[in-house]
């Protein structure tokens, strides 16, 4: 399956994406605002280990972003379940290199009416470290609301941080 616009292009991750995928990952810069499964450094190992294993789970949806045909980053919905099952958490990360083009608010864009309109998701919803304003304004840019601020709720690198929880709800469901 591929989602795409005029200049972007989700896809899902095949082993070949693994060199460039390490290439993008493996930045601090990148890494210090994502959850700390995700490695640092990160390894060809390590993509080749998370491409293997979200080849074999259905429920999640995780793609490559790819712009003007380079790999770029990851963008992804990972369901709910039980009385969650009809939300959805997205998830992304972008490589230095590709930051400040708007490919990450188109990236978000495109999974997100995919979540909504192809997985009939209710809502989706992203939880990001208060340090991080750009990823901020990427979902404020896609109609992201701020929902909550969640004080002190997160340890990254031996600190603490409030997580501010965004939002969006499928406006099919606000009819």
């Amino acid at each position: 399956m591929e989602l795409k616009d005029n200049e972007i292009l989700l896809r899902k991750l095949t082993l070949a994406d693994r060199f460039d995928m390490a290439e993008q990952a493996n930045n601090i810069n990148v890494s210090q605002n994502l959850r700390d499964a995700f490695p640092n450094p990160y390894t060809i190992s390590d993509a080749e280990f998370f491409i293997e294993n979200i080849a074999n789970n259905e429920k999640n949806h995780i793609f490559g972003i790819f712009y003007e045909g380079n790999y770029c980053g990851n963008t992804g919905l990972h369901p709910g379940e039980d009385v969650y099952r009809l939300s959805a958490e997205l998830g992304y990360f972008i490589g230095e290199k590709f930051w400040n083009k708007g490919i990450t608010s188109r990236a978000v864009k495109l999974i997100t009416d995919f979540g909504f309109n192809e997985l009939k998701i209710l809502k989706i919803y992203a939880g990001i470290f208060e340090f991080n304003k750009p990823s901020m304004r990427v979902l404020e840019k896609c109609g992201f609301k701020l929902e909550g601020i969640l004080l002190k709720s997160i340890i990254k690198y031996d600190k603490i941080w409030d997580e501010y929880r965004y939002g969006k709800v499928n406006p099919k469901f606000m009819e």
